[in-house]
């Protein structure tokens, strides 16, 4: 199957899903500093993205994600919560280390294997809090989380 945006276009879609669910309202600013990007950089991968459908841009006003985008986006960051669960949990990578692994792997990973670790994960490890059922969500999750740092795809 072809893949529908590049790793590039994911990082964008995740970290605006990420910076609206954290502050409601999303600029180019809040995405080119989350990403460590020029402002132009965002602009033109916002007409690239709008032209694409996935997101909403109004000249000068906030970013939106469309529903084709909000999908992608949760998709995205799921299996990087997935991902970065496995690799501190079972690996026992640190947590910063953790995080920039999650944040290349994700793009490579199919959503049946997100699936299968999210089942080895919930089967070996003893699931208590709010926070950890969070962190090892299921397929179709909507991302109801709070808040937490926006991490660079």
């Amino acid at each position: 199957m072809k893949r529908q945006v590049s790793p590039s276009m994911e990082d964008y879609l995740e970290t605006i899903h990420l910076l609206k669910r954290n502050s409601g309202n999303v600029r180019v600013r809040d995405i080119a500093r989350a990403l460590s990007i020029s402002m132009p950089s965002v602009t033109g991968a916002l007409k690239n993205l709008e032209k694409k459908g996935f997101v909403n841009h109004p000249r000068y006003d906030s970013v939106g994600l469309t529903e084709s985008g909000s999908r992608i986006a949760r998709e995205v960051y799921r299996r990087h919560r997935v991902i970065k669960t496995f690799l501190s949990k079972v690996l026992g990578l640190n947590t910063e280390l953790a995080e920039k692994d999650a944040c290349r792997i994700e793009h490579w990973v199919s959503a049946e294997t997100a699936d299968r670790l999210t089942e080895f994960l919930k089967a070996e490890y003893n699931i208590r809090t709010e926070q950890e059922q969070r962190e090892i969500p299921d397929g179709d999750e909507t991302d109801t989380g709070s808040g937490g740092p926006v991490h660079p795809g």
